[in-house]
């Protein structure tokens, strides 16, 4: 069942540009003809629709804040999150895949790479010839990332990597990685560096990952580095910054989680508001139910507030101004807004709710992830009390 943008879609023109909400048209067409026909069949079967990622390339839309002298299509990050919130309305695995490729493993290239790897691997990237992933999380180093025990050794002009990387993003399909590594285990987290690999690397493996609860048709798995040798002009930025370029990259990336999560919720909220209409119980429909008709009026007005905390954060990136604090805020609270509205769908549809021939308990699903991945709810919590006892 594809979602019916309705009680949500009036409200993403708010201060919008034309070009923004063309944008946002042109998207929510692919999704409803594209997309959401078969974000069932691809989250039952745990299947990555490889035919969807190459229209979408056809489409432009896989390097929207990448600048277009590396062919991406130089509309910034509002832009870049009203098209992760539009794919999360109908189909979150296909939402993540788009914030992985994007946020994850392009951005940093182009915001950090040498000249050299820009122009080898942006372009390729932006325009969705190849995907990209993003590797940092290790079986022993996930909210604590400084944990790395992924090495790399300088051999000559060569750095010789040795190590994994688990739970990452289109692993299986991607053609270029950006990982780091430690290059120097004296200097803590300053002494990780990062890298950009081909898939076709020597000495680089793909491990397909496990059966997930929910974004299921998003694909994940583990890499694994055996005596890997890669040129040294595949690092990005100095040696040591890999740590400093990787927490940078996140802090965008919560924009886009926030914004994958925030699309979940109206997704969610739509498929109750329609559900609530039709169903009759004692004699009226539940939306004329108080205690059905309160539930939508609290997930409405959180999914505004979410809206709010997501788009701020994304026009405080594009004028280039900090945006650290906000993202953070933006992503801890539409993903835990995100887990309510799907609860309270579900709760709306009853038993239903409950049954896999309505979409909402993969909503439900799916929106766990937006509390976990590109850093917990918790560590968002660390940052934005830092944040606020720094400035106090």
């Amino acid at each position: 069942m594809a979602s019916q943008p309705s009680t949500t879609a009036m409200t993403t023109g708010l201060d919008l540009t034309d070009e923004q909400k063309m944008l946002v048209e042109t998207v929510r067409k692919f999704v409803q003809d594209e997309v959401a026909p078969i974000a069932r069949e691809i989250d039952k079967n745990c299947r990555f629709p490889v035919e969807n990622w190459k229209k979408m390339a056809d489409l432009g839309i896989c390097g929207i804040p990448i600048g277009e002298e590396y062919g991406g299509a130089g509309l910034g990050t509002l832009s870049y999150a009203l098209v992760i919130e539009e794919f999360a309305k109908s189909c979150a695995s296909t939402a993540l895949t788009l914030a992985a490729h994007t946020s994850l493993g392009t951005y940093p290239i182009f915001a950090w790479g040498n000249d050299n790897l820009k122009k080898t691997f942006v372009p390729d990237l932006a325009s969705g010839r190849v995907l990209g992933a993003y590797g940092l999380t290790e079986p022993g180093a996930g909210s604590d990332a400084g944990g790395t025990k992924t090495t790399a050794a300088k051999k000559g002009d060569r750095y010789i990597l040795n190590g994994r990387k688990c739970f990452i993003t289109n692993a299986n399909f991607a053609d270029t990685f950006i990982c780091t590594a430690v290059t120097d285990k004296s200097l803590g987290v300053r002494g990780i560096s990062a890298f950009v690999m081909p898939r076709t690397t020597r000495g680089f493996f793909i491990e397909k990952g496990e059966e997930k609860l929910g974004m299921r048709g998003s694909d994940w798995g583990s890499l694994v580095f055996d005596d890997c040798e890669l040129p040294a002009e595949n690092m990005v930025g100095p040696e040591g910054d890999g740590f400093k370029t990787f927490m940078k990259t996140l802090e965008g990336g919560r924009i886009s989680i926030g914004a994958l999560a925030l699309g979940i919720a109206e997704g969610a909220l739509d498929h109750a508001v329609n559900y609530s209409k039709q169903r009759i119980a004692f004699g009226k429909p539940l939306s004329e139910q108080q205690a059905v008709a309160f539930k939508i009026a609290t997930m409405a007005t959180e999914i505004e507030a979410a809206r709010h905390l997501v788009y701020h954060a994304a026009r405080l990136k594009d004028a280039g101004l900090p945006f650290g604090k906000e993202s953070a805020m933006a992503k801890l609270y539409a993903s835990e807004v995100a887990m309510r509205a799907t609860y309270e769908s579900i709760q709306i549809f009853g038993g239903n709710g409950y049954s896999q021939e309505y979409p909402v308990e993969r909503y439900w699903r799916d929106a766990k992830l937006c509390t976990i991945g590109e850093g917990t709810s918790e560590i968002q919590r660390i940052v934005i009390s830092r944040n606020i006892l720094k400035m106090s």
